[in-house]
């Protein structure tokens, strides 16, 4: 009789918890999505989405704004965007994991794969290894011609220039970021299969994961309907107003123009485009609940700290938070508070990500915004510093040491 109480108060609390844990995440949604609103609403951010996951699963995902200045569309939760920068993690996610399946080895010269990559000083070139590209410690001025991106360059006479270049450092002894270098992945990544890198990522990734709106290049993007418009800063203006702070009060106007090829050219760098949906399934699939997809030991790989990031302890909005700051394979590990997170940022013409995740808080988060502005850092670090209020409650941690 006392084991069949006991059995059903235990299922009225567990009951219980799991109504608090609901209502706990309503609320710290219903909180952040006005903050997001607002925020967006006084840059004048055109568009963007954010998605949270928490616990193998989606607790929210919010849209806000319009996919062009003109409001010609409303943001959803289908719409693509460009992840910019946070292409690298998927890079580096299916390199690692041809390396586990020993297709690829991540010791092996860049120059296996890119034979015409020389450098100034004589056999530098070739002690750059895959694992060197993947964790930007390759030596590297950083972002290493960038520029000639812009110029209508193709990557054969980019690569050709590399022959100036002298490197900085020794391979993994300094942390440079690099978009051209990381473009290197993509001839070793189809050398282990014949297959093209967006095949891959396809069959290996958005697929396996049901990431129906990813996929890989401009073309790709531009056949898609629902698809959000880039915006650049055109100016600020002073309305003469202040706020509540006495900060004067800037208007800010912003102009949609074309998507470019430029990044696109180096598609491992920033060659991917997908929803804030895909991202909650990229989010759900990296805190380990997809192993069939991501498996465990391929998640530790690529989430090992390989190169210490300081300039990254000076981010603004990030560094009251920050105590220490590494690169691993394709992704960022900021030691945030007293957990670490998995992070990565984007940045293109016209749109910003981030995307982050704590295996410890089994909490991850993702922004999209079609605009060039820095309230999505300002929106992703405060999350961070409240993501904790996100957790299981405490009745449950109490709950779970009565079991």
């Amino acid at each position: 009789m006392l084991t069949r109480i006991s059995s059903l108060l235990f299922s009225t609390l567990l009951l219980l918890t799991h109504i608090n844990s609901f209502a706990n995440d309503h609320s710290f949604n219903r909180s952040l999505a006005k903050k997001v609103a607002n925020e967006l609403k006084k840059f004048n951010i055109p568009g963007g989405a954010y998605a949270i996951v928490k616990n193998g699963k989606v607790v929210a995902i919010e849209t806000f704004g319009h996919i062009d200045k003109a409001q010609s569309q409303k943001i959803n939760a289908e719409t693509v965007f460009r992840l910019a920068s946070v292409s690298k993690p998927f890079a580096a996610t299916l390199t690692t994991m041809l390396a586990q399946e020993n297709q690829l080895n991540l010791s092996d010269p860049i120059t296996k794969y890119v034979p015409n990559f020389k450098l100034a000083k004589a056999g530098a070139a070739e002690k750059i290894q895959i694992q060197h590209v993947l964790s930007h410690s390759s030596g590297l001025m950083p972002n290493a011609y960038d520029n000639l991106l812009h110029e209508n360059w193709n990557m054969k006479k980019i690569i050709s220039r590399f022959d100036r270049v002298s490197p900085i450092c020794k391979p993994a002894k300094c942390y440079g970021y690099q978009n051209i270098a990381y473009g290197f992945l993509q001839p070793a990544i189809e050398a282990s299969q014949n297959k093209s890198y967006s095949t891959l990522l396809h069959e290996r990734v958005f697929q396996p994961l049901n990431m129906k709106n990813a996929s890989v290049g401009i073309n790709v993007y531009k056949n898609q309907k629902n698809t959000a418009k880039p915006h650049v800063l055109r100016k600020r203006i002073n309305t003469g107003k202040k706020d509540g702070a006495g900060k004067i009060i800037k208007q800010y106007v912003w102009r949609t123009v074309n998507v470019e090829p430029d990044f696109y050219k180096v598609a491992p760098a920033a060659g991917i485009n997908a929803s804030i949906t895909d991202m909650a399934k990229w989010l759900i699939a990296n805190l380990g609940y997809k192993p069939d997809v991501l498996s465990p030991e391929l998640l530790s790989e690529v989430t090992t700290p390989r190169i210490k990031t300081r300039k990254d302890l000076r981010r603004k909005y990030w560094r009251k938070h920050l105590k220490d700051a590494h690169y691993g394979y394709g992704w960022r590990i900021y030691q945030f508070k007293d957990y670490p997170i998995i992070y990565h940022s984007g940045w293109v013409e016209g749109f910003r990500a981030d995307i982050g995740y704590s295996p410890e808080l089994d909490i991850g988060f993702a922004m999209l915004i079609n605009a060039e502005s820095n309230a999505i850092n300002k929106i992703t670090s405060d999350f961070w510093s409240k993501a904790d209020k996100l957790g299981v409650p405490e009745s449950h941690n109490q709950l779970q040491a009565t079991e």
